[in-house]
């Protein structure tokens, strides 16, 4: 697989998410590509989203996103909303300064307007390794797509992997744990072996615990992609900035990620130590699955993670009000947070059947609001 001109699999390929630490601001985006650049990453990410596509009337807060001070779902994703515009600016600059330029897409329907600007390749969030229409849309631009897989269970990501063996040869999967932060204790690194066991493409960690030796143990252990959001102040109200490392610490995880030979000399004797440890116990637990033919059990979903799968997965909503007995068609639905409701996978399944129910306007889809569906795991 190749992002630009880069082959993935030579060296750790880091990307500096920025996410939404922006906090909306262009200039921000900016200056945070420019700490990016100077930091040794070899691209920038950014996320599309737009909170009245993404949040349905019954979208909530996660628990890290309160406990971070937030009171409205709605209300603090418009706060962070960066305009296509603007990010097509953050990718004119990462290009110039020789960094590739990544973006999530959050929404179906944005697909078509990321897809005009020049991205090196798309990435889609955890949450959305059950949307299987955005992931086939940002697939079909014939970009690389990057797919983390936080919070899912190996039979999603088998699932999803199936969805995308067209575009095999251009899709990698990121381990991850959805937990912002995430206790280094719970990395959950061996994850990776899993992953490999399902999908023969490149393998990488998308990072979210709090520290700088997170990416040489995941590098040691064979990630080809490394993913760690990236902050101008780590104290800084928002959601996402206590997760992230400010760009000094940053340099410092590249190059130990890049270098496990030089890793002492960038890490205090206690890091180090701590890390080659947990190295060991992750290359353990791994001999032990394969020993028992269960490596795939080392794919889990954590306790810490499940908050962050309700709320911030996707369902089948309702566009309209729409009356029992009404037959529903592909615009009667579009897909918002949370994942109460029906799977966006389950859209086909849904169509041409009948409401035995009433769904109000933005509301998610249920089972049981549908006559005679059969779920299904295709």
């Amino acid at each position: 697989m190749n992002i630009g001109d880069t082959r993935i699999g030579a060296r750790p390929y880091i990307i500096a998410e920025l996410g939404v630490n922006h906090d909306g601001s262009e200039e921000r985006a900016l200056e945070l590509t420019r700490a990016a650049a100077d930091a040794g990453a070899d691209a920038v990410k950014l996320q599309y989203f737009e909170a009245d596509r993404l949040m349905s009337r019954a979208a909530k807060l996660a628990a890290y996103q309160k406990a971070a001070g937030e009171r409205d779902p709605v209300e603090m994703l418009r706060r962070l909303e960066l305009p296509i515009e603007a990010m097509g600016r953050v990718a004119d600059l990462a290009h110039e300064l020789g960094l590739h330029a990544i973006v999530t897409v959050f929404s179906l329907e944005h697909v078509p307007a990321a897809a005009a600007l020049p991205w090196d390749a798309f990435k889609s969030a955890s949450p959305d390794i059950v949307n299987r229409p955005l992931l086939d849309a940002m697939a079909r631009t014939g970009r690389p797509l990057i797919v983390s897989t936080g919070a899912s269970t190996p039979e999603e990501v088998s699932r999803a992997v199936g969805w995308l063996r067209p575009y095999s040869g251009r899709v990698a999967l990121l381990q991850c744990v959805s937990s912002y932060p995430t206790p280094p204790e719970h990395a959950e690194l061996a994850g990776m072996a899993a992953l490999r066991a399902l999908f023969a493409g490149p393998v990488g960690y998308s990072d979210h615990t709090p520290g700088t030796t997170t990416g040489f143990e995941a590098a040691s252990l064979g990630a080809e992609i490394l993913e760690k959001h990236v902050t101008l102040d780590r104290a800084a109200p928002g959601p996402d900035h206590a997760a992230s490392l400010e760009p000094d610490k940053f340099a410092w995880y590249a190059r130990a990620a890049r270098d496990p030979r030089g890793a002492p000399s960038l890490l205090t004797p206690g890091e180090f130590g701590a890390a080659m440890e947990r190295i060991a116990a992750v290359r353990a637990a791994i001999a032990d699955a394969v020993l028992r033919t269960r490596v795939q059990s080392l794919k889990r979903v954590l306790p810490i993670e499940r908050d962050v799968r309700s709320v911030s997965r996707q369902s089948l909503v309702a566009a309209a009000d729409l009356p029992a007995g009404h037959t529903l068609r592909r615009t009667d639905l579009t897909i918002k947070r949370p994942g109460t409701g029906l799977a966006p996978h389950e859209l086909d399944m849904c169509l041409g059947r009948r409401l035995c129910s009433a769904v109000a306007a933005d509301t998610p889809l249920l089972a049981e609001n549908v006559e005679a569906l059969v779920r299904s795991a295709s």
